[in-house]
């Protein structure tokens, strides 16, 4: 896809500013401490970064989502876990709020999120409703102005640093299935919600992921969002944009792996040679550079049906998602195998790369249950 001149720009933009802030010093403290870096954060927002897409009437830069994989992509090219920072507040973090939050939740959650001044994360997932939602054991009972709600979420991404979360939970316990659940806007202060301590990780080092546990949490009716009983429609429909940011995310790291094995295979000889110049490895990088351009074009024109809302933009997304993430996970194979034994040592940004894509085949639902959309809008 040739990009307009306005997205070439954007794509500059986001480019340089990964590649002149997210420091070797930085990425190497990300993977020792699993912290969050608020100062990245702080810089980021102070570029508009985590408004990209939110519109400008609560505080965004009003982007398309070809903008927002443009960011997503630049990042995750330099940095994935830095990549997440940006990516939330314009996916799973807004996204319900902006489907259907009333204008008062919108101007009261979104406006601070797409400022960067707080933070929303989605919590859906629990321990034995990962990619069946439809088994969401959280429950909210009615009780007066407010809505009492029990559970445990479980690998939320940015929960022990996040101001709000978007919990889902059943109000109807008659219903099954994905029926009668609701979506609540929690407080993460308030009474009764607590973090379990943050899952050490293969990957993504540097946002901390943990457990959610609600007990006996009293949230007012007024953050209640969306209709009741109708939110699993829209986490689906929150989770096609999110589905867009990952596989955003898999072409950056594959480009990050295409660059730094292009560069090696270009400066390490081997019986008296340039690597680059033995066959086996040279169509290694041929493979890695054409299905890296396949994903990449999916991506786009996912974004644009996206944005028109196209009828098959939602298995157009589940597409992008699906062959992305698994192309930058064989492209990260690659890669290492490039690189021989140095693929291994952790100095090498290729050992990064593998081990950070291997979550993007996992999160925001896994590559089978990508399969299942697809097949099931073929089928319908």
């Amino acid at each position: 896809m040739i990009l307009s001149e306005k997205h070439q720009m954007m794509r500059k933009l986001f480019g340089q500013f990964a590649e002149t802030e997210f420091t070797a010093e930085l990425l190497e403290r990300l993977e020792e401490t699993g912290e969050f870096d608020w100062d990245i954060h702080n810089k980021m927002a102070k570029y508009g970064f985590m408004g990209t897409k939110i519109p400008v009437a609560y505080g965004g830069q009003g982007g398309d989502s070809l903008a927002y994989c443009l960011m997503v992509e630049e990042f995750a090219r330099v940095s994935m876990v830095l990549s997440i920072y940006a990516n939330t507040s314009n996916s799973l973090g807004a996204g319900p709020l902006l489907f259907c939050g009333t204008e008062e939740q919108k101007q009261k959650y979104v406006t601070p999120i797409a400022k960067g001044e707080k933070i929303l994360v989605f919590a859906l997932t629990e321990p034995g409703a990962g990619s069946d939602a439809g088994g969401t054991l959280t429950t909210a009972a009615p009780d007066g102005d407010y809505f009492v709600l029990n559970g445990r979420k479980t690998f939320i991404s940015g929960a022990p640093f996040a101001d709000y979360a978007v919990v889902y939970a059943k109000t109807d316990p008659s219903q099954r299935g994905s029926r009668g659940i609701s979506m609540f806007i929690v407080d993460m202060k308030l009474p009764g919600v607590s973090c379990g301590k943050p899952e050490n990780k293969m990957g993504i080092k540097g946002y901390p992921t943990s457990d959610v546990i609600l007990e006996n949490v009293r949230v007012h009716k007024s953050d209640l969002l969306g209709p009741l009983h109708k939110g699993f429609a829209a986490a689906m429909k929150t989770l096609d944009g999110g589905r867009l940011g990952v596989a955003a995310q898999g072409v950056g790291i594959a480009q990050g792996c295409l660059d730094e094995s292009v560069r090696y295979a270009k400066e390490r000889k081997q019986f008296g040679r340039r690597i680059a110049d033995f066959q086996g490895i040279s169509f290694m990088l041929a493979e890695m550079a054409t299905e890296l351009e396949a994903a990449r074009e999916l991506l786009y024109s996912a974004a644009i049906l996206k944005d028109k809302d196209d009828p098959e933009a939602s298995m157009r997304c589940s597409m992008a998602k699906y062959f992305a993430t698994e192309m930058c996970n064989r492209a990260a194979y690659k890669a290492v195998q490039i690189h021989g034994g140095y693929g291994y040592i952790k100095e090498y940004k290729v050992e990064r790369f593998y081990r950070d894509a291997r979550i993007t085949t996992l999160y925001e639902g896994t590559t089978q249950v990508q399969q299942m959309v697809i097949s099931g809008g073929l089928l319908k």
